[in-house]
């Protein structure tokens, strides 16, 4: 039976909880990574690994957190995403939520892009493919 979005939320929370040594009360889906919940980049790497085994899926490098759009001239110039780069990480990162980026799509803001919520999108599109 397929994980409704729901359980995607509780174990992805857990996931963080577990990883980040945090309260299950300061996840939420609007909580970023970095800025609230306190993950650094080798964060990332437990994070990816435990979501592998939680979900019992395959997460591929770069797939989840992009790593390689940020040093690409093509993708940014001036410390801002160029409307190539701009599409590319759009197109790199479905499951994450724009609206707020697109205004002002400065690179010192990638990290907001990467909530719980991003997490859970990710996951539940993951388990429905």
């Amino acid at each position: 039976m397929a994980m409704s979005r729901d359980e995607i939320f509780e174990n992805v929370r857990n996931t963080l909880v577990e990883a980040l040594a945090v309260e299950p009360d300061e996840v939420t889906e609007e909580a970023t990574l970095q800025g609230d919940l306190g993950a650094e980049s080798i964060d990332f790497l437990d994070i990816v690994f435990r979501l592998e085994k939680g979900f019992n899926i395959k997460i591929p490098r770069g797939e989840l957190f992009p790593d390689d759009l940020l040093n690409n001239p093509e993708f940014v110039s001036n410390g801002k995403f160029t409307a190539t780069g701009l599409a590319r990480i759009k197109a790199a990162m479905p499951h994450a939520d724009f609206s707020g980026f697109d205004s002002d799509p400065d690179v010192n803001k990638v990290p907001e892009l990467f909530t719980v919520r991003t997490l859970v999108n990710y996951i539940q599109a993951k388990l429905a493919a």
